[in-house]
Order: C-alpha cells, then sequence, then structure tokens
C-alpha cells in the first residue's frame, strides 16, 4: 500500500470533496436553464443544434458504460443530465415552434439508435469506437452555442448559472484528475470545456446586461 504524506492526504481528501460536489450538481445542471425558458415563454439565444451533439455525446457514454457493466456510480451523471437534455430539447422545440411531424420522426430515430446501444444490437466495439468522439463533439457543441449567441446577440434565454455550474465542475475535474492521475488527455478535455462553458457563461452575462442598458 502506498504511503501518503500529510499534504497528499489532504489533496486526496479536498479530490474526493469536489468528485462528491462534482456529481450532485449534475442533477441539477440543466434545472436552472428549463425553468428559464419555461419563465420567458422563448428559446432565443440557444442552439438546437449545440444541444443535439451535447445529446449525441452523453447517449454514447451512457451506452458504452453501460455495455461494459461498470458500476452505476461511476457513470450516474450520464443518464441524470440526459433525462433533462431530452426535457431541455422538447422545450427549445416548442418554443422555436420546431415541434413537428419531423421532430418526432427524428425522436424516433434517436431512440430506435439509443434502444440498440443498450439491449446489444450495435456491437460494444462500435461504441467503443464512438466513444473517443465524444470529446470533440461536446466541445463543438459549446462553440456552436457561443457562436448562436455571438450571431443573434441575444441571450434572453439562456441561463448563466447553467453555464456556470458547467465551467465549475469542469474546472473541478482539473483538480481531481491532476491528483488521481494526471492523465493529460482528459485534462486537455477538461481544461478545454472549461474555457469554453466560461466564455458562454460571459457572452450570457454581457448581452443580458447590453440589453438592459
Amino acid at each position: 500500500m502506498q504511503h501518503l504524506t500529510p499534504f497528499e492526504t489532504y489533496l486526496r481528501l479536498i479530490s474526493d470533496v469536489l468528485s462528491i460536489i462534482t456529481i450532485s450538481t449534475c442533477f441539477i445542471l440543466k434545472v436552472p436553464q428549463i425553468i428559464n425558458i419555461l419563465k420567458l415563454k422563448n428559446a432565443r439565444g440557444i442552439s438546437l443544434i449545440g444541444l443535439l451533439m451535447e445529446l449525441s455525446s452523453y447517449t454514447i457514454m451512457m451506452s458504452y458504460n453501460y455495455r461494459n457493466n461498470y458500476a452505476l456510480l461511476s457513470y450516474m451523471e450520464y443518464p441524470i443530465i440526459l433525462f433533462q437534455e431530452l426535457i431541455l430539447i422538447f422545450f427549445v422545440l416548442y418554443y422555436k415552434s420546431q415541434l413537428n411531424i419531423i421532430s418526432v420522426f427524428i425522436s424516433g430515430i434517436y431512440f430506435t439508435i439509443a434502444g440498440s446501444f443498450l439491449i446489444g444490437i450495435v456491437p460494444i466495439g462500435v461504441l467503443a469506437f464512438l466513444v473517443p468522439l465524444c470529446t470533440p463533439i461536446g466541445a463543438s457543441s459549446k462553440v456552436v452555442q457561443l457562436f448562436e449567441i455571438i450571431r443573434t446577440k441575444n441571450s434572453d434565454s439562456v441561463s448563466v448559472l447553467t453555464w456556470f455550474i458547467s465551467a465549475f465542475t469542469n474546472f473541478t475535474r482539473i483538480f481531481t484528475i491532476m491528483v488521481e492521475s494526471a492523465d493529460l488527455t482528459l485534462l486537455l478535455n477538461f481544461g478545454v470545456n472549461t474555457v469554453l462553458s466560461s466564455s458562454i457563461m460571459l457572452a450570457a452575462y454581457f448581452y443580458k446586461h447590453k440589453k438592459a442598458d
């Protein structure tokens, strides 16, 4: 058993606390955004493409973990966020007046593919191939959302709190990974996502206050 110095033990304790906080915040990650849309009754400034990219990433990661029979606690944030994401997409479609037969048909395709991932119709090797793509997909979804805010110069429906939580949880993961493994790939992933989530948060804040002025 590796002997830890008092300082290393202290760092591990902080890392464990931050991990618990990170997982706990997943239960409310998208809730402020959903509430904001319902309150304003519009979804201006929110990128549907960005949400769909996030949805695909979360679906692949959840399916991969489930098919590998990993412990639920090790990936529980994915089904939690996925459920919130589906609700958010529904309201964005509704308030963008895009809830029609086409969106219902695409939804059917999505649930068919997701089901085939989970019950084993799609080989696990395909999921293993798709998992590395989730990092650039997730980052790209944030870039798309940032450009949507800048393009429309409108962030009325964008929740600053949701993106603050996203930036905070990505930042805490940088610390926990540095303590636990110092995996450079994971550090790059969460570093990029921290910067992008912070950028969206700042852009949303800027355009909200610019409009108020």
